[in-house]
């Protein structure tokens, strides 16, 4: 039985007016709340969504934050994008003020039943896998989360036969109280975001808290050839594993050309490597991990493998752009720590150009030299962290200096030649050039479109 909120004549704060922010004082609001939302940014600085709220009665602090207003409240949801040890939301739990995600206000009015994926690298695109499966399986489906539609937009379309899949990041796991997944998947522990957690240690930590509240009758998916992962093993509910390397006790696991899952010491078939479409070993993780998840929720083996052989990808993740005079461009614009775009190297056999930077997040750059070494033909490096990167990468890959992601796609295109690839992978946040990785990968497969414009336009003239 989840514990219940009555949100009628509560004050509610939400803090931070991105997508997420806009929609939960939304339905706070529906809900009879008397909402303030808040933001650092002034008006002219935010997103769509501010006219939604005036109209719904939500009054707007902007261009900074009141602590006197968090002090005021029953309940504070804070948007994920705003740090947790931020000085108000501190004074605010000092003060007995209840501290909330969105994640877990949205849990708490969810109906059916929830598969939680969280990971450092990989949960767009198995929170997308899985959520295809089990829609492809003919079950009720829905999916959110940090994939881009927020988890309490979800909440009046659920029912009590739903299956909702969905991303969980460390921000927004950070701060949950009660929240318990019927199936939570941990794919994979790398250093990310230690620009905001204070350490790896406590950035794992908040990962975990993704099994926090589950019981027995819940599911836990670990990855077992993740070297940090198996550390943070839940001890409440029943735990599986995957594994591209060898046989579990229990979970999903490679075996020769099959997918199998075993479980109570029998043996399930659930699809062919060769179903597998995605680029990758990563995305071999991936599959076992979304299959498992898919398979534990009620889906059957023949509607796992269906699932998993129309599956097309995500946009942004390894996704083939275009190929111009034999020249292949791949955009993964999601790459945005240094174990996602060695995985992205990985996937390719070699002749890289390969375009890196952006927003550093503390990342330690130096573990792309033997890659690159191998398998890359030049770096091109954009955004604020080009110098750390050139300077950690240098003599293992010749290095370029591009400054922006246009010039970068242009200096690629002069150089490279049939049988070359052009990877955007940039370990890097967006945030220095970019509103978000989104727009990022939008802009260079503009700039990759326009070379095929101009290739298409010499070719007639010619």
């Amino acid at each position: 039985m989840k514990p219940g909120i009555k949100l009628e004549g509560k004050r509610v704060l939400v803090v931070g007016l991105a997508r997420t922010g806009v929609a939960s004082a939304l339905f706070c609001a529906g809900r009879g709340a008397h909402v303030t939302a808040t933001d650092e940014k002034p008006e002219d600085g935010l997103p769509t969504g501010v006219d939604d709220l005036r109209s719904a009665g939500v009054t707007l602090e902007l261009g900074g934050h009141n602590q006197e207003t968090f002090l005021a409240q029953d309940l504070i949801i804070q948007s994920p994008g705003v740090p947790a040890e931020m000085e108000c939301f501190v004074a605010a739990r000092n003060a007995g003020v209840a501290v909330w995600s969105e994640l877990e206000l949205a849990w708490r009015f969810l109906r059916g039943r929830l598969i939680g994926i969280t990971g450092a690298n990989g949960k767009t695109t198995t929170t997308s896998l899985v959520g295809h499966i089990l829609s492809n399986a003919g079950l009720p489906t829905l999916i959110g989360g940090n994939i881009g539609t927020p988890l309490i937009s979800l909440v009046d379309l659920s029912s009590d036969a739903t299956l909702t899949v969905a991303e969980m990041s460390s921000f927004q796991l950070e701060t949950i109280v009660a929240l318990r997944p019927d199936i939570a998947v941990w794919l994979n522990l790398t250093p990310d975001h230690l620009d905001r957690h204070a350490s790896f240690q406590l950035y794992g930590q908040a990962k975990a808290r993704i099994f926090e509240n589950q019981t027995e009758n819940d599911a836990a998916i670990l990855n077992a050839d993740d070297p940090e992962t198996p550390r943070y093993a839940p001890t409440g509910p029943r735990v599986h594993w995957f594994s591209r390397q060898r046989r579990v006790m229990s979970g999903a696991f490679v075996r020769e050309h099959e997918i199998v899952f075993r479980q109570n010491g029998e043996e399930t078939v659930l699809l062919r490597r060769n179903d597998i479409g995605l680029r990758g070993e990563h995305n071999v993780e991936n599959v076992l991990a979304a299959a498992a998840a898919a398979f534990l929720a009620g889906a059957a083996p023949a509607a796992i493998a269906e699932g998993v052989r129309t599956f097309a990808g995500v946009e942004h993740r390894l996704e083939f752009v275009a190929e111009i005079g034999g020249v292949e461009y791949f955009n993964d614009s999601k790459a945005t720590n240094v174990d996602a775009t060695l995985k992205a190297i990985d996937a390719f056999a070699g002749n890289l150009f390969i375009i890196l930077g952006g927003k550093d997040k503390g990342g330690d750059f130096t573990a792309l030299r033997e890659p690159l070494h191998r398998r890359g033909k030049l770096a091109l490096t954009i955004g604020k962290a080009a110098e750390k990167i050139s300077s950690q990468i240098a003599g293992a890959v010749p290095v370029e200096a591009a400054e922006t992601l246009e010039r970068a796609v242009h200096i690629a295109h002069e150089q490279a030649r049939a049988g070359d690839v052009v990877l955007l992978a940039p370990a890097c946040a967006s945030f220095d050039q970019f509103n978000n990785y989104e727009h990022r990968g939008r802009v260079f497969k503009q700039a990759v479109r326009g070379l095929m414009k101009a290739d298409a336009g010499e070719k007639r003239a010619s």
